[in-house]
């Protein structure tokens, strides 16, 4: 099978591409730059690489025609976040035909009800990512439910692994909150720090696509959420990165209206979006249908991203080193 990779030298597309190539498929890779995110392994002399500016393509209207140009059997697409864009290349890969597939996110599902969420839970999305996603999965599932174009849809989680800034046990970026717990300094968390975050490493996205390509009778005109087995909270985030750097777990807590004065604007605001989310989602789906396995906890995944930070001394407490 002929497969075309939009973002391919990314932190997923740097996993997928050589799954790819590994089950035998012909693999062309799309990207603006060129350069390889994960520049080791084998395989890339066997594909076709692609320099492309898909933002500029877009708005010009041409970036469907390039794509569809390509003759692909399978489209994985990991860099749309516009509906105008997703039409583009659904009304350009409609008369071939093409498989679809395409990178959509948990944000769709909005707030957290019934836990672990599954995808036929309702879409209540906040916010111009999730709103916009949630159209994107729409227009898709519309389109290949009602004999149109064959497409899927996966939802990843918070992605982490080597190269990846996690997030961290406050729900935000800020790397600091890593440093405090690995120094056995006190950390203060919202609420009373039970609200959850879901992270998958980006391996285990590539191996949801993968699936996807190799099971296409079984995955069309459905969505899949790919994230680790399990959720984790706030909290319990916080006593396991203190307890792999060797220190005691010192947490206090907040109301959300007092914590929010204690960071800046923009840590606030990425942990509200985070823990109004909240969620918890089910991989039963992709399991059952896909042969869907995450190789990775929510844990082992962060573990990953930060040996990464550590040995980049992105981050620099001593006990923090203990995780290499």
């Amino acid at each position: 099978m002929r497969v075309v990779v939009i973002g391919a030298t990314g932190h997923i597309g740097g996993y997928l591409v050589p799954r790819l190539v590994d089950q035998g498929h012909e693999v062309v890779a799309l990207s603006r730059h060129g350069r390889r995110y994960y520049a080791q392994g084998p395989i890339w002399p066997r594909v076709l690489e692609v320099t492309v500016d898909r933002d500029a393509e877009d708005a010009k209207g041409v970036f469907g025609r390039r794509i569809a140009d390509l003759e692909a059997d399978a489209v994985i697409d990991l860099i749309c976040f516009e509906t105008d864009a997703a039409r583009q290349l659904v009304e350009a890969l409609r008369p071939q035909g093409t498989y679809l597939l395409h990178c959509g996110t948990i944000w769709v599902y909005g707030p957290s009800a019934v836990v672990p969420t599954s995808e036929d839970a309702p879409r209540r999305p906040f916010g111009h990512y999730g709103i916009a996603k949630a159209e994107i999965e729409a227009l898709l599932l519309e389109e290949s439910r009602g004999g149109g174009l064959p497409a899927t849809v996966l939802h990843p989680g918070h992605i982490v692994g080597p190269g990846w800034q996690p997030v961290n046990p406050a729900a935000n970026l800020d790397l600091s909150v890593f440093e405090r717990l690995a120094s056995g300094e006190e950390l203060v968390l919202p609420n009373l720090g039970m609200e959850t975050l879901h992270h998958v490493h980006a391996d285990d996205v590539a191996q949801g696509f993968a699936l996807a390509v190799d099971k296409q009778a079984l995955a069309v005109g459905e969505a899949f959420n790919v994230v680790s087995e399990r959720a984790i909270t706030l909290r319990g985030y916080a006593e396991a990165i203190a307890e792999l750097a060797g220190q005691p777990c010192r947490l206090s807590f907040l109301p959300w209206n007092n914590w929010r004065e204690t960071v800046p604007k923009s840590d606030s605001d990425a942990t509200w979006d985070h823990i109004a989310h909240s969620p918890s989602m089910s991989i039963e789906k992709a399991r059952q249908l896909l042969g869907y396995l995450p190789a990775y906890t929510s844990l082992q995944a962060i573990r990953e991203s930060l040996a990464w930070l550590i040995s980049n001394d992105k981050l620099t407490a001593p006990s923090l080193r203990s995780i290499l």
